[in-house]
């Protein structure tokens, strides 16, 4: 109603048809508003299966596997004189072979954190086996599922729990699906399939590549792009290859049937995972990475291929793994690297890759190698540190398979989730001037050792390319060199032990 104070307007002929051309335009704007909100609507709950735009299909899918504890040497592509590793031997002679990658720690679970999160695994205090994530971590399935990834993780976890609930799970971590064990497992395994235990049959590394390949075949039917990681538990203590894999061996020993059995079982559920990728045409745009997760332990008849030291040490035997990667859209013909890579690496190479950044960003450790993968990177662009510090591994592994599937049966009572992690038991903070523990900082080919000694540490160098056995210390000989890598050790200590301390969630 119009105010009694304004004045009255004049009668105008035309108002009529000006009126119905406002309702005109008012009913194509409500029109437009309505398909517009439809469409919106529609990309905001769309499936996969029919992607939005030419570049969310060609984004690439990655597989990244994981053996564990298995040497250097441990492959016949590097030269050993009994191992059948055909797929492995196969792949490194086509895709994109690394002669110096590395594990980020010597022991399992710390590598596997610092594969999840570009990060040195002490940032968030996974210092030894068994230690877990911190659920403040971001995982790079976290970020690719936030991008339109679907994400499975199948085997071996040991970052926490495996127990539906609980805040370091792989669901918790970014995982979609899930066919996870808290440690190493062998053939006929427990596994928890998203929380609740099921028992599986067969040998072990198969039962895990079925696992995934079920995941990628459904990736494949709704047309997402997808993340799978893939742990196996070979060849890990205590080695129970099956009767098949140990008669590939007859001249061995039977702990050498045993193990060598394990890691020919890993090297044919990698040809599973190969030949299904390749049926469902998804070969060509997928990145598949191998890797082991440290050197082979030293009572095993594992080989470092004449490196120094095994599992547990950061001489070159314990962090030196093999490292393959095949991808044929990128890469078209076989070569090998020299660059130093890591497995730290993964993380920000699969990101830059898919086109995805994370929200909230901690200190990375690891760099992106997609300009390696191009055939562009002749050396690395900074170092890398590595920091054993000295803590004993959580020999019971949380929430053990066999009490969850007790707890299911109601044989025994639940005990609740655990939800200790690495950053709860903290009681104080890491002194940012300790030095403990054996560190190393590797820049190109050489290598600075920082050794424990009761006052300071006692400074070893070595150059990786005329002496990769680290036999000859050349640090009298170049004592300026040894000042300058042991500076950048000490500042690259600092910022870890402040990531340690929790700086890095600080708002």
């Amino acid at each position: 109603m119009r105010a009694m104070n304004h004045p009255i307007e004049p009668l105008n002929v035309f108002q009529p048809l000006v009126d119905s051309r406002k309702r005109i335009r008012r009913s194509r704007s409500l029109f437009a508003f309505v398909l517009f909100a439809l469409a919106s609507l529609s990309l905001a709950t769309r499936t996969w299966a029919e992607p939005a735009t030419a570049a969310d299909s060609e984004r690439p899918n990655f597989v990244i596997c994981m053996t564990d504890d298995q040497g250097w040497g441990d492959a016949g592509y590097q030269g050993h004189p009994v191992l059948q590793t055909p797929v492995l031997d196969e792949m490194a002679a086509s895709g994109l072979r690394f002669d110096r990658f590395y594990a980020a720690h010597p022991v399992c679970s710390p590598t596997r954190g610092s594969v999840l999160t570009g990060r040195n695994p002490n940032r968030f205090g996974c210092f030894c086996w068994g230690y877990t994530l911190r659920p403040e971590e971001i995982t790079f399935a976290e970020v690719l599922r936030k991008h339109g990834y679907t994400t499975g993780h199948f085997g071996k976890w040991h970052l926490g729990s495996i127990r539906e609930g609980d805040p370091v799970n792989p669901g918790a971590s970014g995982f979609d699906r899930w066919l996870s064990t808290p440690n190493f497992f062998e053939n006929d395994p427990l596994m928890s399939d998203r929380g609740k235990i099921v028992q599986m049959h067969g040998e072990s590394s198969e039962v895990t590549a079925k696992a995934a390949i079920e995941f990628i075949r459904d990736a494949k039917k709704e047309g997402k792009p997808f993340l799978a990681v893939v742990w196996f538990g070979s060849p890990h203590t205590p080695h129970q290859a099956t009767e098949e894999l140990k008669a590939l061996y007859p001249d061995c020993t039977e702990k050498e049937k045993n193990y060598y059995g394990e890691i020919t079982g890993a090297d044919r559920a990698m040809g599973m995972l190969r030949r299904e990728l390749r049926e469902l045409d998804l070969a060509e745009n997928t990145l598949l990475w191998f890797m082991s997760d440290n050197g082979q332990q030293g009572n095993s008849p594992g080989r470092s291929g004449g490196l120094r030291g095994a599992k547990g040490s950061l001489w070159e035997g314990g962090i030196r793994v093999p490292g393959i990667m095949e991808w044929p859209r990128k890469i078209p013909a076989p070569r090998a690297t020299s660059v130093p890579a890591i497995t730290s690496d993964i993380y920000p190479t699969l990101l830059e890759l898919a086109g995805a950044k994370a929200e909230r960003q901690p200190v990375l450790d690891g760099v992106s190698l997609v300009s390696l993968i191009e055939n562009n990177m002749n050396a690395r662009a900074k170092p890398i540190g590595f920091w054993v510090i000295r803590r004993k591994g959580l020999r019971t592994p949380p929430r053990n398979s066999l009490i969850l599937l007790r707890e299911q049966r109601g044989e025994i009572p639940a005990t609740g989730i655990p939800r200790r992690t690495p950053l709860s038991r903290m009681v104080k903070k890491f002194p940012e001037g300790d030095r403990r523990g054996h560190a190393a900082w590797l820049d190109g080919s050489w290598k600075l050792h920082a050794l424990a000694g009761k006052e300071r540490p006692e400074y070893q160098l070595y150059n990786l390319d005329d002496d990769p056995k680290e036999s000859k210390d050349l640090a009298s000989e170049f004592p300026d060199r040894v000042d300058t890598m042991r500076k950048q050790l000490e500042s690259w200590r600092a910022s870890v032990v402040r990531s340690m301390n929790g700086e890095d969630y600080a708002d």
